[in-house]
């Protein structure tokens, strides 16, 4: 007992006494100057989801003189996760090869099957791994104008160089529409505007992006209607990359285009690159061309995705709705590595045909 009275005890003398309340004390905190927290009056503070500031001083000119822009692939492991060792070695390679920029969850690296948890944590990677050595230009459009700001706001605030933004799909809007999208997300950084209306079902007119262009932040066009509409806007001094592998040769060097944002150059790094830096060469871009038309046989990225895992530089692990291509498609590809040379390939390893049972499509992921 005598050991819980002297707890007791010190109990009572260790509370916490709350201070008696004075009205004179009262009167003069009502009248005393309320001053800020320190942190909010530090000059150029901002909350980063919230900032229109470009973190990394990226400028549209920056963005402008890309000539090749990979759309890099996503790969998988076999639950369907990020395979990040394997996408590492792709963007790489990429490098290695001469690609000055890259698309980071595009339609090609299959952005419409990502979180944007995952959308936004792979450019962030990205950023952090390569954003020295490579433009990483994210994809955060969206047919929502909310998602579109949200996403791009995160975008830049994990560093990427510049955002792509595609016209809003399946609920299409009005012109006027098309103009307010654009402009709710042009002043956040550096902005390519994609426009493939076989996608989108809504084709982005001339009228349209020569309203936007009047914004300092619009680097430029991929566009995907055709050659004539490349040089109608070159014409005008506005910047377009070819969103066609089979037409970025004639675009870049009879159209004005300053280069392409291609899907091929997944595959053929280095011969894309000649493509684009060294003159016209007619004969390289029929040698490509046959490779060209398999790839876009079925809907991108199933060619892609089925040509990499025949290469053996990613698992063979498809996100549904994707599926491979069939056998008879991937024997063509091992005769199309041949003919063009394997050593113009990504990797090391020999082009296989691949079973049909050694291919992993992942529904839940």
């Amino acid at each position: 007992m005598a050991i819980l009275k002297s707890y007791g005890a010190c109990l009572r003398e260790s509370s916490f006494q709350f201070p008696r309340s004075h009205r004179i004390d009262n009167y003069k905190r009502r009248n005393v100057k309320w001053r800020s927290p320190q942190a909010a009056i530090i000059p150029d503070f901002h909350l980063p989801m919230r900032s229109f500031e470009v973190k990394n001083r990226t400028s549209a000119e920056d963005i402008k003189a890309l000539r090749l822009i990979t759309a890099i692939k996503t790969p998988y492991l076999p639950d369907g996760r990020f395979d990040l060792e394997a996408y590492d070695g792709l963007v790489n390679m990429q490098i290695e090869n001469g690609a000055e920029g890259v698309i980071v969850g595009g339609t090609t690296g299959e952005g419409q099957l990502m979180s944007w948890d995952e959308h936004i944590m792979l450019i962030g990677h990205t950023v952090n791994c390569f954003g020295g050595s490579v433009k990483v230009i994210g994809n955060t459009g969206s047919n929502s104008t909310r998602e579109a700001i949200h996403a791009t706001e995160q975008g830049f605030a994990v560093g990427m160089h510049a955002a792509l933004h595609i016209n809003p799909y399946y609920g299409k809007t009005s012109l006027e529409g098309l103009v307010s999208h654009f402009n709710s997300v042009l002043p956040m950084g550096p902005t390519i505007i994609y426009n493939v209306p076989s996608r989108t079902g809504q084709d982005i007119p001339p009228r349209v992006v020569n309203t936007v262009a009047q914004s300092p932040s619009l680097a430029g066009i991929k566009e995907c209607v055709g050659n004539d509409r490349i040089e109608q806007y070159t014409g005008n001094g506005i910047v377009v990359w070819s969103g066609n592998d089979d037409q970025c040769h004639d675009a870049r060097w009879s159209h004005g285009a300053t280069g392409v944002i291609s899907v091929t150059s997944n595959l053929v790094p280095g011969l894309m690159h000649e493509l684009m830096f060294n003159g016209k060469n007619a004969s390289l871009n029929a040698k490509l061309l046959p490779l060209i038309q398999w790839l876009f046989e079925e809907p991108n990225p199933i060619g892609l995705n089925t040509a990499l895992a025949q290469l053996g530089v990613v698992r063979p692990v498809f996100r549904l709705p994707y599926v491979p291509l069939p056998l008879e498609k991937r024997v063509i590809f091992v005769q199309l590595v041949n003919e063009i040379g394997r050593e113009n390939f990504v990797g090391e390893k020999d082009v296989q045909v691949l079973d049909d049972n050694d291919f992993i499509l992942v529904g839940r992921y």
